[in-house]
């Protein structure tokens, strides 16, 4: 009764809380200047998603004033307009902004003087070029606009052999470098200064990884002030533009009852848990995901922990977790595990006599949170009694019929099946 109670509990508040997730994510909406595009909740980040036609170089402009500190322009277009391309390649050369081209993306023709201009540039879509073409016989004006071409391209630091593919492509045919060709002619581009990382470890690990306990039952971290001035005090590694955008998630999977345990970067108390997956996104790609504890008895220390990795999946009944996706990470699939639920499968005063795996203790000197997680770890274990006044810890290859044990805690092993409640883009 009590695990049917506490699921249901958690369905209503991750649905609650997702609620108020999407609400406060759909207030960030996109302006469109032409083909460019500037999200609210990427202000860092122009796109270019169309044809470059004659008030594509006002309408960049406009973006920019409309994202003052953008840092990356996105592209996606088959081109356009020649003169009007350039213009926008010497703001964006000027400005000092990367250029990418993401997969599943093409930028062809004109585009490509766009994408050439960035500070730093990659392409992991197509790249597409050939020569100018022209309605007009003028011969002497073809001559002029290869010149500035030339001249443009040449302040880009443009490969030699990216101006003989364009000159030598026929305007009607288009000229698509390989990933190999990529590579050899050094299309791509980064800046030496920010492409490294500070440090591996930007991050203050709140718990001891030699001595686990169960994150979201009990939290050994700093009080609220403390915890959320460690969160805004984390040392996050510094990130290149692009590395910054190809590491931002597109989808958040969500789970209930399920805990991530371990590779905790920090951990605050905050209100709910959408201000925990909040948390997460503005750490520019170093959380991976995170675990919020629902108990409303857990009055006192963080309540949700941001991680580095997906870290251990754990059943817990009083748990929201969510993990982060980027546009390279498939959708999670339906998985099973054993848990031992610390809030529903625990048993106080209760011993499980009998069918124990070893003649021993597994250990001395630890806690029953411990020898639960000693417990889930072993595959030949289905479950454990911990005896406090001794503090030993007893895995058992069988269940013995439950009797009275003073003083004892004892927990059962049950296979789990986990799937996401919710995938929520955040594009």
């Amino acid at each position: 009764m009590l695990s049917s109670l506490s699921c249901c509990v958690g369905r209503l508040l991750a649905a609650a809380w997702l609620m108020a997730f999407i609400s406060w994510h759909a207030q960030a909406a996109p302006q469109t200047f032409g083909p460019f595009k500037v999200d609210d909740a990427h202000p860092d980040i122009i796109s270019l998603d169309g044809d470059i036609d004659a008030g594509s170089a006002l309408n960049f402009r406009r973006a920019i004033a409309a994202a003052p500190n953008a840092k990356l322009v996105v592209l996606n277009s088959p081109g356009g307009l020649v003169q009007i391309a350039l213009l926008i390649a010497d703001d964006v050369h000027q400005k000092k902004l990367a250029t990418y081209i993401p997969q599943k993306a093409g930028c062809y023709s004109a585009c490509a003087y766009i994408f050439l201009a960035g500070i730093e540039r990659q392409a992991e879509g197509e790249l597409g070029v050939h020569q100018i073409s022209s309605d007009s016989a003028d011969l002497v004006s073809a001559q002029l606009s290869i010149s500035d071409i030339i001249d443009l391209l040449n302040r880009f630091d443009t490969p030699v052999e990216v101006l003989t593919a364009m000159f030598k492509t026929p305007p009607k045919e288009m000229h698509v470098f390989t990933p190999d060709e990529v590579a050899r002619y050094r299309i791509n581009r980064r800046q030496e200064a920010s492409a490294s990382a500070v440090a591996e470890d930007g991050g203050v690990q709140p718990s001891d990884k030699s001595n686990p306990t169960t994150a979201v039952i009990e939290p050994s971290s700093p009080p609220e002030a403390s915890a959320v001035a460690s969160l805004e005090g984390t040392s996050l590694p510094r990130l290149s533009a692009i590395e910054e955008y190809t590491r931002r998630p597109t989808r958040m999977a969500v789970f209930t009852g399920l805990d991530l345990f371990g590779d905790d970067i920090t951990s605050v108390r905050l209100d709910d848990a959408a201000d925990c997956a909040r948390a997460c996104l503005t750490m520019k790609g170093e959380c991976k995901a995170f675990t919020f504890n629902i108990d409303p008895q857990a009055m006192r220390g963080p309540n949700c922990f941001l991680k580095a990795s997906q870290g251990t999946a754990d059943g817990n009944a009083v748990a929201i977790s969510g993990q982060l996706l980027s546009g390279a990470d498939p959708d999670p699939k339906p998985f099973s595990i054993g848990t031992i639920d610390p809030k529903t499968a625990l048993f106080d005063n209760v011993d499980l006599p009998g069918g124990d795996l070893s003649t021993r203790p597994f250990g001395r000197s630890i806690n029953a949170q411990q020898c639960r997680l000693a417990c889930v770890g072993d595959n030949r274990c289905v479950a454990f009694t911990y005896l406090k006044r001794k503090k030993e810890c007893w895995l058992k290859g069988a269940a013995g019929t439950p009797r009275y044990g003073d003083g004892m805690t004892s927990g059962l092993k049950k296979m789990m099946t986990f799937a996401p409640a919710s995938i929520i883009s955040l594009e």
